[in-house]
């Protein structure tokens, strides 16, 4: 079971940060992904994050790198979504998904979204 939470409304340049609790990795079950969906606009992927390795490899779509990052709390069976610098084109309701592969290929599962707006 995938719980993401966490949206709301900040200002531009501003911060918030995402979560998506999940049940912990399993035999079919490596990698969380997070995607994005504004109105009127296709689904993106945003990126995503291997939560059985040890070193939680990580990849971003580039509209997003260098200002999200994508962090883990292994004890607590949760993946986060950083987003910094955050603008307008950012405002989407904001999803994660279970992968079963941990380059997020194969998706099994969704969570329910969270709406993110930017706006001064």
């Amino acid at each position: 079971q995938l719980q993401a939470s966490g949206g709301g409304l900040v200002q531009p340049g501003g911060s918030l940060r995402l979560s998506c609790v999940h049940s912990g990795p399993t035999l079919d079950f490596n990698g969380i992904a997070w995607f994005r969906q504004a109105p009127g606009k296709e689904r993106e992927r945003v990126g995503c994050i291997a939560i059985s390795s040890s070193d939680g490899r990580t990849s971003y779509a580039d509209s997003v790198k260098g200002r999200f990052t994508i962090p883990r709390d292994n004890a607590k069976n949760t993946v986060y979504l950083q987003m910094n610098s955050l603008k307008p084109d950012d405002i989407a309701v904001y999803y994660c998904a279970a992968a079963i592969d941990s380059q997020c290929r194969v998706l099994k599962r969704w969570g329910q979204g969270t709406q993110v707006t930017v706006s001064s």
